[in-house]
């Protein structure tokens, strides 16, 4: 979970659901510097949520725990239950 709790590396999990990219590829959506979006692909590798492919002179990431997203969704669906009830009760 700690892995996952940066915008940048839930922006990047997202991306990976739909197809794997290479860091150019990141880097340009992210809009920061290549090192900046390497060291949080490093983060999720070492937690085990993407794996990665060297072809030549490219790095290309894919996400290795697809259900990852799911648990996600039910977590926020139980947030913003728990933010309706408190604004039901206040």
């Amino acid at each position: 979970m700690k892995a996952l709790a940066h915008p940048t590396r839930m922006f990047i999990v997202d991306e990976l659901s739909r197809g794997e990219r290479c860091v150019c590829e990141l880097t340009e959506m992210i809009g920061v510097e290549m090192p900046t979006v390497s060291r949080h692909l490093s983060i999720l590798k070492k937690a085990g949520l993407v794996r990665d492919d060297k072809r030549g002179l490219k790095i290309f990431y894919q996400l290795r725990v697809p259900c990852c997203l799911s648990f996600l969704k039910c977590v926020e669906s139980v947030l913003q239950a728990d933010e309706a009830e408190a604004c039901r009760a206040a």
